[in-house]
């Protein structure tokens, strides 16, 4: 990348009723309730705070009404791609989380040992980091110097998208706890390649004073 300092925040989508439920999502269309478009207004003023360049969002009404809020303030315009959909999960969408581990144990645990598994004869996630993280690279390249892009997604998306940016074995992207509503992860350019600077934050990033910054 020619352009320096460029920060990346990943930001889940705010609540859904089958967030409530714990029933697994993946490309199924959920609307925000009403406390998750209240979230989402909450974070947006925090967000906007950062000034962002860019807004880009999957186009499922979950994480495009999360991003709208921010651009309702910012009047930046959002660019939404498919590609950074949640994964999708087959037979396993519509479900509760007891009903997968019911019908479909020893695929559950598969996944939980770190197996490449097609949850329900859906995605792997690598598949979903091969879509999503290169729609994100490529919007993080046309930012200018210092730039900052705000990426409105899901959680699964935004662990797999983090773990490829990172250069991280796929086994170990579960080592990537999951964001809550509405929270987000920032990445930031090292010297190195990206860097996890905050992850499942729910206030502004501090700057980091010590030895390791």
């Amino acid at each position: 990348m020619n352009n320096r300092g460029c920060r990346i925040i990943l930001w889940r989508h705010g609540q859904t009723a089958w967030n409530l439920e714990r029933r697994f999502q993946g490309t199924t269309d959920i609307e925000l309730t009403d406390t998750g478009v209240a979230q989402a207004r909450r974070a947006a003023r925090l967000l906007a705070s950062l000034k962002p360049d860019a807004i880009i969002a999957s186009d499922l009404r979950r994480a495009a009404a999360t991003a709208a809020e921010l651009a309702a303030i910012t009047g930046l315009d959002v660019t939404y791609d498919e590609a950074l959909r949640e994964t999708y999960a087959g037979a396993w969408q519509g479900l509760t989380h007891d009903e997968i581990i019911g019908a479909h144990g020893e695929q559950y645990a598969a996944w939980k040992r770190g197996e490449p598994v097609r949850r329900g004869g859906g995605e792997l996630e690598t598949e979903v980091a091969d879509r999503a993280a290169p729609v994100v690279l490529a919007h993080a390249k046309k930012l200018p110097d210092n730039g900052t892009l705000v990426v409105a997604s899901h959680g699964g998306t935004i662990r797999t998208t983090i773990g490829r940016l990172l250069g991280l074995d796929p086994l170990h992207w579960e080592g990537l706890g999951g964001l809550s509503n509405c929270c987000w992860s920032v990445l930031g350019q090292g010297a190195r390649g990206w860097r996890l600077l905050e992850h499942n934050a729910g206030t502004l990033p501090e700057p980091v004073l010590g030895d390791d910054d």
